[in-house]
């Protein structure tokens, strides 16, 4: 095995681990931060009056979801497309730069 497969492997552990830890460890609910939020202001001040609403509300929490997601997917992806260019213009001025040097 080279080493980039061992770091590989243990980079992949340690991702496992990450995700399947705090469903061991933790125990109680999970919820989002509007719960938390929407739990604190009614804490801290019973009367407060909301003044802004959606404009669109979705049909289900399962459409709520399936938003989430598709945001949270795209927005990976527009990130791993910048990465990936960066990348490979670091990889042209090179090859050009070993290009110009074989000279």
């Amino acid at each position: 095995m080279t080493k980039r497969t061992k770091i590989n492997i243990v980079l992949l552990i340690c991702v496992i681990l990450l995700i399947l830890i705090p469903f061991v460890f933790v125990k109680g609910e999970y919820g989002g931060s509007d719960d938390q939020g929407t739990a604190q202001i009614k804490k801290f001040a019973p009367n407060y009056k909301v003044w802004a609403r959606p404009v669109w509300t979705p049909p289900s929490g399962e459409i709520e979801s399936l938003l989430f997601t598709l945001q949270g997917s795209l927005g990976t992806g527009v990130i791993c497309y910048l990465i990936g260019v960066a990348h490979g213009k670091k990889k042209a001025l090179q090859n050009k730069d070993k290009h110009r040097s074989s000279k």
